[in-house]
């Protein structure tokens, strides 16, 4: 005997772009689900109210819709979307006035036009701010592109300070001590450069990129700077010193250990060796920097008296020379006080 064709119970609810269609059978096979001059035909196999059997049903849609209907099988029903052409609210879902008797409203999904309304914002914003956090990069991507910048400038202030160590380091082999009167001109172009670029190390830490304090930062890169360009840099008289020699290869040594443990930090590597040395390398070594510093300033004091650069006189009716030796003696306080504190 062949199976009787019968009709499902479907249940149905509406949004202003779509329409969802919930079919009562279970055990679904082989469904065949279209749409063909905007009327939805349905005819599949499956366990009804009437047991097992073949269902099937047809829609005419009150207004235009695509005729490309997404449908998903699960063990107890059949969901099918349609989307409308328009967006727009429906009194009704078939185009006859008086409903079928196999359709009902699914209250499992019902929403009055205001209250769809509301969803429709809602999902509307939620893709806005979707778009605007993919327009932005993901908190990953952020992270990692922040690692990246942070890896490369370390890379290159690593590779800038161990020119200069490298360098001084085989001059001073080959040379003795001639070299120590000819670094500034040997040294200084590479020194400028890393010096200058140590500026976004107060950046990154100013702006929260970095968790490094803003002062000390500051504090370093404007003592460093003081004595490359206006102790070294204006005087050529201080340029030929030997004390050149001992700054720059104080600060050159201590930075070959610390860029290298910061390129590991960003990619959240510990070697202990370099760990150990960038903390332990630093103890003798920044007192000695300070010191050097200390004695370029001191020699410089006689050679700004006798130039009098940088030096200014008072207007009237004070009419008093300052000069810029007496400058340079409060930075030497300051200079003390500061690196004593640190």
């Amino acid at each position: 005997m062949e199976n009787q064709v019968l009709t499902p119970h479907v249940y149905w609810a509406q949004r202003h772009r779509e329409l969802y269609l919930r079919v009562e059978l279970s055990d679904v096979q082989n469904p065949a689900i279209s749409i063909t001059e905007n009327v939805l035909h349905f005819k599949a196999q499956g366990h009804g109210a009437k047991g097992d059997n073949v269902y099937e049903f047809h829609l005419e849609f009150l207004d235009l819709v695509k005729p490309e209907p997404v449908y998903k099988l699960t063990q107890r029903q059949v969901n099918i979307t349609v989307q409308k052409k328009v967006s727009q609210w429906w009194e009704r879902l078939t185009k006859q006035e008086k409903r079928p008797l196999f359709l009902a409203p699914d209250f499992d999904r019902w929403l009055d036009e205001s209250d769809a309304e509301m969803e429709l914002r809602a999902k509307e914003e939620e893709r806005l701010n979707k778009l605007r956090l993919e327009s932005q990069g993901s908190p990953e991507t952020l992270t990692s592109l922040k690692k990246g910048y942070l890896f490369m400038y370390n890379l290159v202030q690593f590779l800038g300070f161990s020119w200069i160590f490298v360098n001084m380091t085989v001059r001073f082999f080959i040379l003795g001590k001639e070299s120590f009167y000819d670094t500034f001109h040997t040294m200084a172009d590479m020194m400028y450069f890393c010096q200058m670029l140590s500026v976004v190390e107060t950046i990154n830490a100013a702006i929260g990129v970095t968790k490094s304090p803003v002062m000390p930062c500051l504090i370093q890169l404007l003592g460093r700077n003081f004595i490359l360009f206006i102790i070294f840099g204006t005087m050529e008289e201080m340029q030929n010193k030997a004390v050149v020699f001992f700054v720059f290869y104080t600060w050159s040594t201590v930075e070959i250990f610390r860029y290298p443990f910061y390129m590991l930090s960003c990619i959240d590597m510990d070697w202990k060796v370099l760990t150990w040395l960038r903390y332990t390398v630093w103890i003798p070594l920044y007192p000695l920097g300070c010191l050097a510093e200390a004695v370029s300033v001191i020699q410089s004091i006689p050679v700004f008296n006798e130039t009098g650069r940088f030096s200014f006189t008072l207007p009237y009716p004070v009419k008093i020379k300052v000069r810029f030796s007496f400058f340079l003696q409060i930075y030497l306080i300051i200079l003390f006080l500061v690196r004593k504190l640190r």
